[in-house]
């Protein structure tokens, strides 16, 4: 592989496009680098993203490793809508802090129909793993990528 098909600018322009509500309340999620079948996003953590316990919560962190995922097969096949995740499997391995996370997504293998890959995430400025997520994303035939 030569690199990425689209750039990060394009990501985040293209996620802006297909999942306005992304933003409905303030921007949450900023993709930080799309590389080769790579992924980095920032999450910034506010109230809304908190449980009792003062941790970020699980789906939270679901959400970002999902989005991550994402981002990652976008940047290897390009703006595909409808690819959608048919498998999340999460370890917990720690408490977040109530502070902003970062998800480092990597692809395993990208086939015709299917996409496999993993996602670490941290809390921002740590190096110590939070979550740590593997997961399938389905890749829908060419005559209905949209």
């Amino acid at each position: 592989m030569a690199g990425p098909i689209m750039t990060r600018a394009e990501v985040e322009s293209y996620l802006n496009e297909v999942f306005p509500q992304l933003s409905i309340d303030g921007p949450v999620y900023r993709v930080e680098a799309v590389g080769e079948q790579t992924a980095r996003l920032h999450m910034t953590i506010s109230n809304r993203h908190l449980r009792p316990g003062g941790t970020v919560s699980g789906p939270s962190l679901m959400g970002l490793a999902d989005l991550a995922f994402y981002v990652a097969l976008l940047g290897a096949i390009g703006p595909v809508a409808l690819a959608v995740t048919t498998n999340l499997s999460f370890h917990f391995l720690r408490k977040p802090e109530p502070r902003d996370l970062v998800g480092d997504a990597r692809l395993l293998k990208v086939g015709k129909r299917l996409a496999v890959g993993e996602v670490v995430i941290f809390n921002a400025g740590s190096s110590d793993p939070v979550c740590h997520a593997t997961g399938t994303y389905a890749i829908p035939p060419r005559a209905v990528v949209g």
